[in-house]
Order: C-alpha cells, then structure tokens, then sequence
C-alpha cells in the first residue's frame, strides 16, 4: 500500500498529535522520577512478569547494552532484582519488586488523573472516538514496517 498525499498528511497530524500528548504525559510525571525507559522497564515487567534482559530490549526496541544499563539502575534503586533463571543457570531472569510495584502504580495514577481531567471537557462521542483512537495507536505501535522510509529497495544492474 503506497502513502497518498491525504495518507501522508493524516500521518503528519497523528504524529504531531501523539508527540505533544506523550511530552504532555512527561510533564505530568513530575521531577526527580524515573526515566521514560525505566518507567517502560518497569511496566512491561509488572504487565508481563518475569524476563530476561534480552526480552525486555526487544519488547522496548532498545540495544542489550541499553537494557543491562537500565535493569542495573532499576536493580540499583530496589525496585527490580535479577535471578538466575532456574530453566538456564547461565541466564538471568529481571523481576520487579514490591516497591518497583508501588513506583509504576503511583506514576500511572498521576498521569491518568490529569488525563481524565482532560478528558472530562470532551463529549461521550468524542471520549468514545479517543478510545478507539488508542487501540488503534496500540496497533500502530505493533506493526513492523516492509521498509524503512527513505529507502528504496536496489535497482537491478542493467547490461
């Protein structure tokens, strides 16, 4: 499927649109917390359970290396700690801790409690349209891409 003008200005305006609320969201966080990508570490783990390091950097597409570095700081603060997966004593299994728990509850509840507030000045059509909204985005964010933008795939040589 080719990107139309209209496909690629809608594109422009969720962009735009996604980016000013996720910025948004950030302030709301407030100071001192953790990073955006702890906070994702942490999520994932409390969503998902247990994981190795290498999960957590594909599911967050971030290098190992990236990765190792978070998981230490979360480790670090007390609010994840590792284990030796006991299917592979080579490997090391990430579990969030109680207080790891508490760090992702407390921050959900502060953004969604301006969210809602904001959201309260919407109608129920258009509260019912920015829900369908997200799963959508929810989606979007899964899709894997058939190739890069920018790039084209290679031109047979010609004789």
């Amino acid at each position: 499927m080719s990107s139309t003008p209209d496909t690629a200005q809608a594109a422009a305006e969720v962009r735009l649109g996604v980016m000013r609320l996720a910025r948004r969201l950030r302030v709301e966080r407030g100071p001192g917390e953790l990073t955006p990508s702890q906070l994702a570490t942490l999520g994932l783990l409390a969503r998902g359970g247990p994981a190795t390091a290498s999960a957590l950097a594909a599911a967050e597409r971030v290098t190992p290396q990236s990765m190792a570095r978070i998981v230490q700081r979360l480790i670090d603060a007390g609010l994840a700690e590792r284990d030796t997966d006991p299917s592979d004593r080579r490997a090391a299994i990430v579990r969030i801790t109680e207080a790891g728990r508490r760090q992702v509850l407390r921050d959900r509840c502060q953004r969604e409690a301006w969210l809602a507030q904001a959201m309260a000045g919407l109608t129920d059509v258009e509260r019912d349209l920015l829900v369908l909204a997200a799963r959508l985005l929810d989606r979007l964010a899964d899709a894997e891409p058939t190739s890069r933008p920018g790039t084209a795939p290679l031109a047979p040589e010609q004789s």
